[in-house]
């Protein structure tokens, strides 16, 4: 599921600030990412199931293997996880309220943290 209008998308930002924004919000970048993009995610489990709400970038500068990068991010998903296949992100997905109303929270607060960092 894409969360549009989230203030989220193209905002472009420093890597090193823009880790600890999203690592200050539950986002966790690990090993996901290459010399031209980052994948931040944060995991969230209800009734036995797990979803990950997902906040993607490029870099528009310089290289993320680096880490002297500028990252210019893009609309924010919300996936749901299925062992062993992966994450699905497809509109015919069932999201319940409770996570997505927890996904659009934490949106909002990490936009609102960009913002201040900009």
């Amino acid at each position: 599921m894409r969360m549009e209008g989230t203030g989220i998308e193209g905002v472009t930002l420093d890597l090193s600030r823009l880790t600890e924004i999203m690592e200050d919000h539950g986002l966790v970048l690990a090993g996901q990412w290459d010399y031209e993009r980052v994948t931040y995610d944060r995991k969230i489990e209800t009734k036995g199931e797990i979803y990950y709400l997902r906040i993607q970038g490029y870099a528009v500068e310089g290289d993320v293997g680096g880490r002297h990068a500028v990252i210019k991010l893009i609309t924010p998903l919300l996936g749901r996880y299925y062992y062993p296949h992966g994450v699905e992100y497809g509109e015919g997905e069932n999201f319940p309220a409770s996570v997505v109303n927890t996904s659009k929270t934490v949106l909002k607060q990490v936009s609102e943290a960009l913002q201040k960092a900009l």
